[in-house]
C-alpha cells in the first residue's frame, strides 16, 4: 500500500526589521527552526535578521508544485497585501481566485 505524500505548508515569517519572507515545507517546525538557527540551512534573505516570528501558516496543496504556485502567487503580492493575509483580513482562497486587478484593491 502507497502512502500518502504529507501535505505542503505555506509559511510567512516576520523579521526584525519587520520585513515578511514567504516560504513551502512539508515540516513546519524542522523548516522554521532551521531559518531561526541561521545556519547553512536558513534561507539567505533570513541571514542576520533576527530574532524571526513565524505569523501566518496554511496548508498549501498535496504536492511541491501546487505549493510552489501558491508561494509565488503569496510572493507577488504588495506588502499591504501579505499584511491583511497575516491580520485575516483576506483569505488564501480569495487570493488564489480574486484575479490580479481585483487584488489590488483589497
Amino acid at each position: 500500500m502507497l502512502q500518502a505524500e504529507p501535505p505542503w505548508f505555506l509559511y510567512i515569517i516576520r523579521c526584525n526589521d519587520n520585513s515578511l519572507y514567504t516560504g513551502i515545507t512539508i515540516d513546519l517546525e524542522r523548516r522554521f527552526e532551521e531559518h531561526r538557527s541561521q545556519g547553512k540551512k536558513c534561507a539567505k534573505y533570513l541571514k542576520g535578521k533576527s530574532p524571526l516570528l513565524l505569523v501566518f501558516t496554511t496548508e498549501a496543496g498535496k504536492n511541491k508544485s501546487e505549493a510552489s504556485r501558491l508561494e509565488s502567487r503569496i510572493k507577488r503580492l504588495s506588502k499591504r497585501q501579505k499584511e491583511r493575509l497575516v491580520a485575516g483580513k483576506v483569505t488564501v482562497p480569495q487570493l488564489v481566485l480574486l484575479p490580479r486587478s481585483e487584488l489590488m484593491e483589497t
